[in-house]
């Protein structure tokens, strides 16, 4: 199947399943659209469109979606603002901006601008060549043209009041830029890059809101020191978490929940929320059988060591059997299983107050 038809496969039954579903959904009307910000975890295929080697739109990627197609997701199946969107009463996948067989009524009750690989940092977006943050941002501006062109000034400006917007971004800017190359380390110490990190984080959301978001949710990091490529290139303790990185991720978390706080209190008709994912996944990390999982360490596709992206393709043929036994699909990205329980967490934690 060609990249363009597996786009339409993908698109099509958008408007029909929003139909089938809202009626039967008890958050059904509650918000009007899920609008997302971020990286490989949110990137509905945006990345397909763009000359990055940064892609997941072939085998096993998306071999657990609706049809088996590798719509560009870094995993075996939907992401967590997939799942969100379905219980919202929108339709069960969010499309990317990028797919030009998506038209504007179909982006109307979702749309994903996320890009793998990016982060609040535009350089790290640099790296892999892909999108920016200040970029989908951009992106957001032409979609609310787009929707005012499509819907009327009226319809757009009360879809883009009633959207909950999503962040999910900021493990790059640690583990492939930071922690990787010697630029920034050589401008900022690790809380002073916590720091620029944070103020990044508050703009965008700040820039967002100027722009007539009200209901917001940013994601705090995952102990990313516990991915399986974070332990496989542990050189002190090959095999264990990097404890070093994890505490990164806390000081974030940390400084991005004080950020959120204050933002709650300048931005008047805000509500900004901080999604907890970190102790959830530290839960699953210590007691996987607790949650249904088999494996926590490695990744399903290849040797589950270090593959993602291109080599998860070239070692296809060692893809596990089943997804749902492992906690990740390659050694940076979760299944869609760890997706659906974080999706659940968030609807009954952070969430609640937008139900």
């Amino acid at each position: 199947m060609t990249m363009s038809l597996k786009s339409l496969f993908y698109c099509l039954p958008l408007l029909v399943v929003h139909f089938s579903l809202s009626a039967s959904t008890a958050a059904a009307g509650k918000v009007s659209a899920i609008i997302v910000f971020g990286d490989s975890t949110v990137d509905a295929g945006n990345n397909n469109f763009i000359p990055t080697v940064a892609k997941a739109n072939f085998p096993p990627y998306g071999r657990d979606f609706d049809g088996g197609v590798a719509t560009g997701r870094f995993s075996n199946g939907r992401l967590v603002t997939d799942f969100l969107s379905e219980a919202f009463g929108l339709p069960p996948s969010v499309p990317a901006y990028l797919d030009p067989s998506c038209t504007i009524e179909q982006l109307s009750t979702g749309v994903s601008f996320a890009s793998a690989g990016t982060g609040l940092d535009d350089l790290t977006a640099k790296i892999p060549s892909v999108i920016p943050l200040s970029q989908q941002l951009e992106y957001f501006v032409e979609y609310k043209e787009r929707l005012k062109l499509a819907k009327g000034e009226s319809v757009a400006n009360k879809i883009i009041a009633e959207a909950l917007y999503i962040f999910s971004i900021g493990t790059n800017d640690f583990i492939v830029n930071y922690l990787a190359l010697p630029l920034r380390p050589a401008q900022y110490t690790p809380p002073e890059y916590v720091a620029y990190l944070i103020a990044l984080a508050d703009a965008a959301v700040r820039d967002v809101y100027d722009l007539g978001a009200r209901k917001m949710e940013f994601t705090g990091l995952a102990p990313f020191g516990c991915l399986p490529s974070a332990r496989t290139l542990n050189h002190d303790e090959p095999g264990e978490c990097n404890e070093e990185y994890n505490k990164l991720a806390r000081r974030f978390n940390a400084e991005l929940q004080e950020a959120l706080r204050k933002l709650n209190g300048e931005l008047a008709g805000a509500q900004v929320v901080y999604a907890e994912t970190y102790s959830l996944a530290s839960a699953i990390i210590a007691s996987p059988s607790d949650y249904g999982f088999e494996n926590a360490v490695q990744g399903c596709c290849g040797t589950g060591l270090i593959e993602t992206s291109v080599l998860c393709g070239v070692d296809e043929p060692l893809t596990c059997q089943d997804a749902d036994k492992y906690m990740f699909f390659d050694s940076v990205h979760p299944s869609e299983r760890t997706y659906r329980i974080v999706a659940d967490n968030l609807l009954n934690n952070a969430l609640q107050v937008f139900l």
